[in-house]
């Protein structure tokens, strides 16, 4: 979470919280997730690609930057957890 972005990953799905408006994925309609550092290694990129294609994609601002390295394995055992692989 930052000042204008959230992302949660969970039992039902993720969900993006962008500037005020919220999106909500359900697992069923969620062909993969992926997340990546930015470019300048100061934010956490997230994306979500729908059963139908679609790509939606949240940022989330890492302060400190040292925050962004926390969230890495994070990400890994949740999405692991609850979207195995396989």
């Amino acid at each position: 979470m930052d000042k204008r972005n959230a992302v949660v990953v969970d039992a039902s799905g993720v969900v993006f919280e962008m500037s005020g408006l919220t999106i909500e994925f359900r697992w069923p309609e969620i062909r993969g997730v992926h997340y990546k550092a930015s470019p300048d290694g100061k934010a956490l990129m997230v994306a979500v690609v729908h059963m139908d294609g679609r790509f939606y994609e949240c940022v989330v601002q890492a302060k400190p930057r040292t925050r962004l390295q926390e969230w890495f394995p994070q990400l890994a055992w949740v999405l692991g957890h609850y979207r195995p692989m396989g």
